[in-house]
C-alpha cells in the first residue's frame, strides 16, 4: 500500500514540484495551499507523513503543527525559509524535522523516507486501546466515536464529540475558545467562539458533568477547557 503523505505549500511552484517528486517515488499525496485546508485534509483522511511551509495563509505552520499533535504523533516535516538557528529551534517545537529552502530534492526524498521507516516501526509496537474508562462513568469508544454514560450511549452531535475527543486525548491541557474553534470548526474566525461555549455547555449536560465541581471538563477561567477526568 502507497504511503500517503500531505503537502501544505502555498507556493505554486515549490508545491508542484514537490508533490510531483514524491508521488515518482511511489507516494500517494494529497496538496493544500492554505494552513485551514491543510488542517481540514489531515482530520479528513489518514497520512503517513506530512510535510508543511512555515509561512502559510490562514494558519501559520507552527500552528498547523500544533493542531496535528494534539491528535497524533504522525511525522511532521517543517518547510521553511528562515534559515537562522532560532527559526530552526522554534519550528522543531511543534514539527520532528526541519530543512530550509532551497533545499535538494534528493535530500527531501531521504529525509522523508527516513521519518516514513521510523513511522512504520513505531505504528507497529504502538498499543491503541478502542476503548478508555473514566471515573463517574464515562465511556469513550474512539474507533466507533461514541460515548457512554453508565452503559447507555449518549446522543452526541459531530461537533460534540469532537470537543470531548479533543480535551480528552490531551488530558490536562488548556484550549482556549479560539484554539477548539479553529480546530474543530475549521474557520480562522474568532468572532464566534460563543458557539464553542453553547457546544460545551451542551456536552456537560449530556454527560452530567457539574459546572462547579466537574468530573470532566474544568473550566480555567480567563484562559479555556480543560479535560480532567480519571482514567480507570
Amino acid at each position: 500500500m502507497k504511503e500517503k503523505l500531505l503537502v501544505i505549500e502555498d507556493d505554486t511552484a515549490i508545491g508542484r514540484i514537490v508533490k510531483e517528486t514524491l508521488e515518482q517515488e511511489g507516494y500517494q499525496i494529497t496538496w493544500a495551499t492554505t494552513g485551514l485546508e491543510g488542517l481540514a485534509d489531515f482530520q479528513a483522511d489518514t497520512f503517513d507523513l506530512v510535510l508543511v511551509d512555515w509561512m502559510l495563509p490562514e494558519m501559520d505552520g507552527l500552528t498547523v503543527c500544533q493542531n496535528i499533535r494534539w491528535e497524533s504523533d504522525v511525522p511532521i516535516l517543517m518547510m521553511s525559509a528562515r534559515k537562522e538557528e532560532a527559526d530552526k529551534v522554534e519550528g522543531l517545537q511543534g514539527a520532528d524535522d526541519y530543512i530550509a529552502k532551497p533545499f535538494s530534492l534528493e535530500e527531501l526524498k531521504a529525509r522523508v523516507a527516513s521519518h516514513l521507516r521510523r513511522w512504520k516501526r513505531y505504528t507497529k509496537k504502538e498499543i491503541t486501546e478502542d476503548v478508555t474508562s473514566f471515573t463517574q462513568g464515562l465511556k469513550i469508544d474512539w474507533q466507533k466515536e461514541t460515548a457512554r454514560l453508565h452503559d447507555e450511549e449518549l446522543t452526541l452531535t459531530q461537533k460534540e464529540f469532537a470537543l470531548l475527543k479533543l480535551l480528552a486525548k490531551n488530558p490536562n491541557q488548556t484550549f482556549s475558545k479560539e484554539e477548539l474553534y479553529q480546530h474543530i470548526w475549521q474557520q480562522a474566525s474568532v468572532d464566534e467562539t460563543h458557539t464553542v461555549t453553547v457546544h460545551i455547555k451542551a456536552l456537560r449536560e449530556k454527560i452530567k458533568d457539574p459546572v462547579k465541581t466537574p468530573y470532566y471538563i474544568q473550566t480555567v477561567w480567563g484562559k479555556g477547557y480543560r479535560f480532567i477526568g480519571e482514567p480507570l
